[in-house]
């Protein structure tokens, strides 16, 4: 492959072109003609599928249901849960022409839904017979952009799920909350191979409206953390000004707990930060649209018919388990092939040719090591599939690596400083007053990510102000 259509750049040297030319050279995505927008490509949107598929299918078994909402929101509407609205506003897009005429109550292009969700709730929900309400959307949102964009990082509009539940007590409502938090842990750690680290948002850090907000966060390669889900307890903060109340079993009228949560197709960034290498993306087998691409090899007619032959009967042998592509493309020599099933990202290739055929073996290459063996025609089944399992165990191991390597426990302010420098997860004691959180991000522009799950309480001194220890926290820079 021509060094053009290959990517020019090494990961470790200049990240960030290395990360675009990956999503542009593997067809993942396009820019559009608006700054701040991308064009999703069929690749791109097929590994978007595979996500949604297996997150939906979580969401539907623990008794989510899939709704739809318009994109339009009133701004009267937008502005019910004045804290909410405040947060959005620098962000929003506004719609305030139909036509030449002017409209008269303008209209945001959702850049979330809580507001536009719970005007509609708060029709549906009278008793408590009607609880709890679980609607998981799978929609788009804008938000304005236009600075700093990168593509399934960063961008205007992106694609996401969000869901908003009801619940008649706190408790049933914060375990929600707990559930889709762990949901969305399996799905990464599991299908994406990124380890997270979850725990919650400071007060400053969480998401406008809500009590409080649990999330999950990982480390890039580059040394910037990554927000890779969200899950929130809204408390009454939205019910009381939208009157989502119910009548309880005693026909006492009471306000509804309720939660918001959702994760976007940033998961695709991190797939591509985390595991893809010099030579294009590196898939994990669970969410590869395509698991195994067999290339035929042949320098003859006579060749053709046989080999091909062979590949369809492995194709089939294969196809029920395992998605699985034939690439017989005259038009390509098989080294052009390779390259581009490995800019592509697609975990395991398959080499056939006569000379395999003769010896009963077809050739394995592994895009994660580059490793390649040897398999009998007789054990494809079963070969395949462990090797699929151990491509997507080293890609979890490797990232967990990553996370180990980046991440520093710190009690000294002039050593934070170094580290952070480095592009680390800082492990450090926090007395919990907002002013030292914010002299932390304008001294060093780390912030606090998370404060972990499996936090104890500390006697270390805080970082920045040397005062008594609250909690221990991780501070890092971020996208």
């Amino acid at each position: 492959m021509s060094k053009d259509i290959g990517i020019t750049v090494s990961k470790k040297e200049n990240f960030s072109e290395w990360y675009t030319q990956i999503v542009i050279k593997a067809e993942l995505a396009d820019y559009a003609p608006v700054k701040g927008l991308i064009v999703l490509r069929p690749y791109g949107y097929s590994i978007w599928e595979s996500l949604k598929s297996s997150l939906d299918e979580k969401l539907k078994s623990t008794g989510h249901e899939n709704g739809f909402l318009p994109v339009l929101i009133p701004e009267s509407l937008l502005s019910k849960e004045a804290d909410h609205f405040a947060g959005f506003n620098p962000e929003v897009f506004w719609v305030t022409h139909s036509g030449d005429a002017e409209i008269g109550d303008k209209l945001a292009l959702r850049p979330t839904s809580e507001t536009l969700a719970y005007s509609m709730y708060s029709k549906w929900i009278k008793s408590w017979r009607d609880l709890p309400l679980k609607i998981n959307f799978w929609n788009t949102a804008l938000r304005a952009e236009i600075k700093a964009t990168k593509p399934f990082l960063r961008t205007s509009e992106f694609l996401w799920q969000e869901g908003h539940t009801v619940h008649a007590t706190r408790e049933e409502a914060e375990e929600e909350v707990k559930l889709i938090l762990d949901i969305y842990k399996k799905t990464v750690e599991e299908e994406l191979a990124i380890p997270v680290i979850t725990g919650k948002k400071s007060e400053k850090e969480k998401f406008v409206g809500a009590v409080y907000t649990t999330t999950m966060e990982s480390m890039m390669p580059d040394g910037k953390a990554l927000q890779m889900g969200t899950s929130h307890f809204l408390g009454q903060n939205f019910s009381k000004p939208f009157d989502v109340k119910f009548l309880d079993k005693n026909n006492v009228e009471t306000f509804a707990w309720q939660t918001s949560w959702g994760v976007s197709w940033r998961l695709i960034g991190a797939l591509i930060m985390v595991h893809g290498d010099d030579k294009g993306l590196v898939l994990p087998p669970r969410v590869a649209p395509i698991q195994v691409v067999i290339v035929p090899i042949y320098y003859s007619d006579s060749d053709k018919e046989i080999v091909l032959k062979k590949t369809q009967e492995i194709e089939q042998t294969l196809k029920n388990k395992i998605r699985v592509r034939i690439d017989a493309r005259d038009e390509w020599t098989p080294g052009y092939k390779f390259h581009d099933w490995e800019m592509k990202g697609v975990p395991l290739r398959i080499e056939v040719g006569p000379k395999d055929i003769a010896k009963g073996k077809m050739v394995l290459v592994r895009r994660d090591t580059q490793k390649k063996s040897d398999l009998e025609f007789s054990n494809t089944e079963i070969g395949v599939e462990s090797i699929l399992k151990e491509i997507q165990q080293n890609l979890f191991e490797r990232a967990k690596l990553l996370l180990k390597e980046r991440t520093k426990q710190v009690s000294d302010f002039d050593k934070f400083k170094s580290e952070i420098e480095n592009g680390m997860f800082l492990e450090t004691s926090w007395c919990g007053d907002q002013n030292c959180e914010e002299k932390m991000k304008e001294s060093t522009g780390a912030d606090i990510r998370v404060i972990p799950f499996d936090n104890t309480k500390t006697d270390a001194p805080c970082v920045s102000c040397k005062r008594p220890g609250k909690e221990n926290v991780i501070f890092a820079r971020g996208y």
